[in-house]
């Protein structure tokens, strides 16, 4: 069985309500994993990790320096990511900047696009973090 972005979307949502405070993105793709067991009536063995299309939130900050935004859109242009949205900030010597990616049309898992960050990050003496959009929101709810 296959789900579309938005089916996948409405599961983690409905996980996300049913779980309320307790929600972690552990137990939120716990929850995720065995409504689509219950969809395809039979014990659910994930293809690839979860969050792997649809929005991702990434959020850099560290020490400024040239080419951090370079090396960053590079590594995702080359895994056919696409931006939505860049916001950057520097603040004498830090920078920090959060992009909206969507990842729909990449060539790459959210894990394999997380291990590729983590290279960039050690690279550049940065920190990278990357959330699917459905998680972040949730967590940063008011």
């Amino acid at each position: 069985m296959s789900l579309s972005e938005s089916e996948l979307r409405k599961l983690t949502l409905e996980a996300i309500e049913e779980l309320g405070e307790n929600a972690t993105p552990a137990l939120v793709k716990q929850v995720v994993e065995k409504a689509i067991a219950k969809l395809e009536d039979k014990e659910f063995v994930p293809k690839s990790t979860s969050g792997d299309s649809g929005k991702v939130i990434l959020t850099s900050f560290g020490l400024n320096h040239p080419g951090i935004v370079a090396t960053i859109t590079k590594t995702l242009s080359d895994a056919s990511c696409d931006i939505f949205d860049i916001s950057q900030k520097i603040l004498t010597d830090f920078y920090t900047m959060i992009m909206v990616v969507d990842i729909s049309r990449s060539n790459k898992s959210l894990r394999e696009l997380q291990d590729e960050m983590n290279k960039v990050a050690d690279e550049l003496k940065i920190k990278i973090y990357i959330q699917h959009e459905d998680v972040f929101r949730f967590m940063h709810r008011v």
